[in-house]
């Protein structure tokens, strides 16, 4: 642990604990092979699952392509940031509320599966992430109707 600063900065994230940490950078290697955040959830195998014809679209189970033990581990890993993070506790129970526990626990992993993956590919602590973190879907300077 002490020779992969990459583990140490994200133990820095609450809830992330070593054993997240190491698994998450050594699964996932060089964050620069992903070129988003959606590439990261798809390759744990956090995402739906979608059988698509013609106009009809139904969103199934989670795929559970990726490594089982790191997708447990974001699972735990999230319900500890959700009971220390009250910004996370508020977007868990609004979930919770709308598509049910599990739903909003697998929702959660992903959201933090993520977060994790920027704070190694921008070589961030938790710090830096809240100061500057991730401004997608809000509009910016420019944005907008013209």
């Amino acid at each position: 642990m002490e020779n992969c600063p990459e583990a140490q900065r994200l133990r820095t994230h609450p809830g992330v604990g070593a054993l997240t940490a190491l698994t998450f950078v050594l699964i996932i290697g060089r964050a620069d092979r992903f070129q988003c955040g959606k590439q990261i959830a798809c390759y744990l195998g956090l995402v739906p699952e979608e059988e698509s014809s013609g106009e009809r679209r139904r969103l199934g189970h989670i795929t559970k392509q990726g490594n089982s033990l790191l997708r447990f581990l974001l699972v735990e890993a999230a319900q500890v940031t959700v009971r220390s993070d009250q910004e996370w506790r508020n977007k868990y129970y609004h979930l919770m509320m709308r598509r049910g526990r599990k739903i909003a626990k697998v929702a959660m992993a992903r959201r933090l599966a993520v977060r994790m993956y920027w704070m190694m590919r921008k070589g961030w602590d938790y710090e830096q992430l809240k100061k500057f973190g991730s401004h997608a879907g809000q509009p910016g300077p420019g944005d907008g109707v013209k």
